[in-house]
């Protein structure tokens, strides 16, 4: 498939794809097709025509995401090799008792624009850009291929993720096969229960795989609060541990009957939790009550760079609160899931609390997403999620 339309590069503006960075600006385009629709696939060449690569084309301040810095001869052929790679990926990754991953993250499997996650045996997919949507029944008959019959139903959750006026023509439905929910998977021997058609996102937060297993190691004993917990992750965790109290804190009451459900499922009704329908920042103010440990995952603070200075204050604000409720030799996991906030932004905002908190502070561990979100070398923005451990003095 060598596409017929394309964008042609300004002098000089084309040093970042060479570099094999997936997205080209808007600003740097000097020439392009008539009449591109969003989603076109489109051939970027330099000033001088030299083919640089392939990808979607979309109205917008990133007008290519490129797919391919080689040229494609069979989108069926290419969607198969790719998909095949990701799976070959997820298959060296050390997942014990897991049957819950990420299958395609985006720029990470040279998918700019596309997420799908593997629920057991359902997959979800997430179109974040039209160009993807409108590959989507290519990109599906790639799956059954490559899976087979690993795969019992593919459900498309895009609606959510597109832009507004094309999402209205989308509805989020099964394209191939179907099943009810509620499903349940695990993650390291844990029971979680997945509703991709109402839950957040595409149903779980799997990129905190490994750090709520960090967790696990410090909670024995210890007294945890877990903030913004959605369904419950890091607190199933803790009180597998050995917890001696954990507290979960989410504003929506949704997520809340989500925890007491997979608290029920893991059979812990009998252990010291406690789930509160509550905002984190109000809570942190309001309790007296001083904590072993604390678990900070907040939503993304900052969608736009616009929004960054706003996100920092937002951050350094409930950080500060989390660190006076510390106990002496206490620990803080802390998380920023905002792609326009650098781990240096995020850090250099924790120290600024750490200053206005005044006491003294350790970073133990310095995280990131799980494994089954690959970061790609030549794009730094799909390192998207930060995380420190803090022992407070």
């Amino acid at each position: 498939m060598n596409a017929s339309k394309f964008v042609q590069l300004k002098h000089g503006k084309d040093a970042p794809v060479k570099r094999f960075h997936p997205w080209v600006f808007s600003g740097a385009i000097v020439k392009q097709s008539p009449n591109l629709q969003d989603g076109d696939w489109v051939n970027v060449y330099s000033s001088r025509e030299e083919f640089l690569g392939t990808g979607h084309f979309h109205h917008g301040s990133i007008a290519v995401k490129i797919l391919s810095f080689q040229e494609i001869e069979s989108k069926t052929t290419f969607w198969e090799k790719r998909i095949q790679n990701a799976w070959d990926l997820r298959s060296l990754l050390p997942l014990k008792d897991t049957n819950a991953f990420r299958l395609i993250h985006g720029e990470g499997d040279g998918c700019p624009g596309l997420i799908m996650d593997l629920y057991k045996d359902i997959l979800v997919f997430q179109a974040h850009t039209i160009g993807m949507h409108r590959d989507r029944d290519e990109i599906v008959e790639a799956v059954k291929k490559v899976l087979g019959k690993k795969i019992k139903a593919i459900y498309d959750k895009s609606k959510e993720t597109l832009p507004t006026e094309y999402a209205q023509t989308c509805t989020n439905a099964f394209v191939f096969g179907e099943v009810k929910v509620p499903y349940t998977v695990k993650e390291n021997g844990i029971s979680f229960s997945i509703n991709w058609i109402t839950g957040q996102k595409t149903g779980f937060f799997i990129d905190q795989r490994e750090n709520r297993a960090l967790l696990a190691q410090y909670a024995q004993g210890k007294s945890v609060l877990n903030t913004f917990c959605y369904s419950g992750g890091f607190s199933l965790y803790a009180l597998k541990a050995g917890a001696a109290t954990v507290i979960s804190l989410d504003a929506s009451a949704k997520a809340i009957d989500l925890v007491n459900a997979n608290i029920e499922l893991n059979k812990m009704q009998s252990l010291n939790h406690q789930a509160i329908v509550g905002e984190t920042l109000p809570y942190l103010k309001a309790n007296e009550d001083e904590f072993d440990i604390i678990v900070l995952d907040p939503p993304a603070f900052a969608k736009s760079m616009n929004a960054k200075h706003k996100a920092l204050q937002g951050y350094q604000k409930i950080n500060e609160l989390a660190l006076r409720k510390i106990k002496k030799n206490g620990l803080l996991f802390t998380y920023s899931c905002s792609q326009v906030i650098t781990r240096d932004l995020f850090y250099n905002m924790l120290v600024a609390a750490g200053i206005a908190v005044g006491r003294e502070i350790q970073v133990i561990h310095q995280m990131t997403q799980s494994p089954d979100h690959p970061i790609n070398l030549f794009h730094p923005e799909s390192n998207y999620l930060k995380g420190f451990v803090l022992k407070v003095l």
